[in-house]
């Protein structure tokens, strides 16, 4: 197992975990508890956040620009529902 594929379960294990944190904090029943899971998210979104620049700086993870007539759509559509 290489670097990259190491950083890629790193990357996506970090995102379930910050998937159930997410969903901890929501449904938490005291402000204990919530506010527990939410330090936790707040931490592993960070985490997520390095990995992900790391394997962006190592060409790993490349992301495309979108196109501003496809955002214009977007924003046309969201706009019209509300």
């Amino acid at each position: 197992m290489d670097d990259r594929c190491i950083m890629e379960n790193l990357l996506l294990t970090t995102k379930g975990v910050c998937d159930l944190y997410l969903h901890g904090t929501i449904e938490s029943s005291t402000a204990n508890v919530h506010q527990t899971f939410d330090q936790a998210l707040s931490d592993s979104l960070c985490m997520q956040d390095n990995i992900y620049r790391k394997m962006s700086a190592k060409g790993w993870y490349q992301t495309e620009q979108a196109e501003d007539t496809k955002i214009q759509k977007v924003r046309n559509q969201y706009s019209a529902m509300a």
